[in-house]
């Protein structure tokens, strides 16, 4: 069993820890545990019941009522939601609680039966990258299994490489990059995506993929001479310094612009070196391929 901090629940479901600690004073659907020194924690259960009820709340649902719903009630309420961007939340929302459960089947229809109705394109974009981010959150702070992690995102992994095998782009750009992951990083899936898009542009990717050792990266560079190294940083060893990797590679690379995403471009930062782009949000990363 997986415990969660009110932290997690706020990041995960967007409601303030101290709405949720109001929730707890006024309704029963809440009875978190406390450790030895008095921090609370919460369970699969009540993550989910908290991500249910911040939906439904979210689209017009007062919390007294919700409070006196039975769970299968919230459930019928939360799928009969009409708008669209509800029902992205809730698949996302149905992902990580299947990923928390390990009920790996039902984590891969909710991917195959999306893909089937709606293209692997949007399948990307609304569910997948959301579920990774959320993801990313837990993983950050430890609360959430490498197991558990590994399992399904070895799923997502699969459906990304047929997508980007399946990709025809009908337009051409003269551009090449170079995707990578530094020594120590093995979260691949964020770089999966970024092939997947460049390659819809018709951009002439090399994929390194993960843990790629430095003087690999400055062989493949020296040789190839892209116009851009791209780099997806989600949680990498702590010894792991951004400023200096960013340093070498730009001493080594002086011509070639150097692109970040993912978590880590979150964190503090000092100055960076001229050439350095990073790019903090889904938004963001699409807009620097669509100039490219």
């Amino acid at each position: 069993m997986n415990a969660f901090t009110i932290k997690d629940l706020e990041n995960l479901s967007g409601i303030k820890a101290h709405t949720i600690r109001i929730w707890e004073q006024r309704y029963s659907f809440l009875r978190p545990q406390r450790t030895s020194t008095n921090i609370r924690y919460y369970t699969n259960e009540e993550l989910k019941i908290v991500l249910n009820i911040a939906l439904l709340n979210k689209y017009g649902y007062k919390i007294s009522h919700i409070d006196k719903m039975s769970s299968q009630e919230v459930r019928e309420k939360i799928v009969s939601l009409s708008h669209i961007e509800a029902q992205q939340e809730r698949l996302v929302n149905d992902m990580l609680q299947y990923m928390i459960d390990l009920d790996l089947e039902k984590f891969e229809d909710v991917l195959d039966n999306y893909i089937i109705a709606k293209g692997i394109d949007k399948a990307i974009s609304f569910l997948i990258f959301p579920f990774l981010d959320k993801i990313g959150i837990l993983w950050q702070a430890s609360h959430i299994h490498p197991a558990q992690e590994h399992v399904v995102t070895n799923i997502i992994r699969q459906k990304l490489i047929v997508g980007i095998e399946s990709v025809v782009s009908h337009i051409s750009v003269n551009k090449k990059v170079i995707l990578f992951l530094p020594e120590g990083e093995y979260h691949e899936l964020g770089l999966l995506y970024t092939y997947y898009l460049l390659k819809s542009r018709g951009v002439q990717v090399i994929y390194l993929g993960a843990n790629v050792p430095f003087h690999d990266l400055e062989f493949i560079t020296s040789c190839k001479q892209p116009d851009y190294l791209y780099t997806h940083l989600t949680c990498i060893a702590g010894n792991f310094n951004f400023e200096k990797f960013i340093t070498r590679i730009r001493q080594h690379a002086p011509q070639v612009q150097i692109i970040v995403s993912g978590q880590l471009t979150n964190c503090n930062l000092k100055k960076l070196p001229a050439g350095v782009l990073l790019k903090r949000s889904l938004g963001e990363v699409l807009e620097f391929i669509a100039v490219l």
